[in-house]
């Protein structure tokens, strides 16, 4: 069939006749026509479907990247900063080595009530009670609190906390209560002391 041929029978021919149900009786040119636009959106279907799976396996892999190198960053930083880190580590266990030498041991805790008894006394004031109360185990060390009331000046008051707070031992001091004496121009101060020893893992302790 001669172009032409095919040019004057698709002028020739009524697009409203077209119908699925007939379409054995379209002409060839129709025929070739449609196949061609089926074939077409069939295969730009196909295409999209094809490279949207493809683009979501590509983000996945992008985000594994991202992932790797960031893990890669992160290893390398520290394998950089490995000197460092060790350097840090023998510093603090120095540290901590001299933190455990100003926590008292059980018979050392005498020693401690007399060093505070002693920072009142030079403080100028009356010392009231010092009472220990109950242990406290901690993770990595044993808290004792000692309840102390003490009567005097506010300025002599101020001077024994500071006292205390600089004695050589790891002492924390907390609960401040402070009124005034009834009988006299004096205050009265209850305060709680905290100091701590070290629990040996491996001894009764633990």
């Amino acid at each position: 069939m001669a172009f032409s041929d095919i040019v004057q029978e698709l002028k020739e021919f009524d697009i409203n006749e077209l119908s699925v149900e007939n379409i054995g009786s379209w002409p060839m040119p129709v025929k070739i026509i449609a196949w061609v636009v089926v074939f077409v959106v069939v295969l730009a279907l196909g295409y999209f479907y094809h490279i949207a799976e493809m683009q979501a396996s590509l983000a996945k892999e992008q985000r594994k990247e991202q992932d790797l190198k960031s893990q890669f960053e992160r290893k390398a930083f520290q394998a950089a900063n490995l000197v460092a880190y060790r350097k840090q580590m023998e510093e603090m266990e120095e540290s901590f080595g001299a933190l455990v030498s100003q926590l008292p041991s059980d018979t050392e805790v005498p020693g401690l009530l007399e060093d505070i008894t002693n920072k009142g006394l030079s403080s100028g004031l009356n010392i009231s009670s010092i009472t220990l109360g109950n242990e406290r185990a901690e993770e990595f060390y044993i808290e004792l609190p000692i309840q102390i009331e003490v009567t005097g000046t506010y300025h002599d008051l101020g001077t024994f906390v500071s006292g205390v707070a600089s004695l050589p031992r790891i002492v924390t001091l907390h609960d401040f209560k402070i009124m005034q004496d009834k009988s006299s121009s004096t205050l009265i101060m209850t305060i709680t002391a905290k100091t701590y020893r070290y629990k040996d893992l491996e001894g009764n302790d633990a």
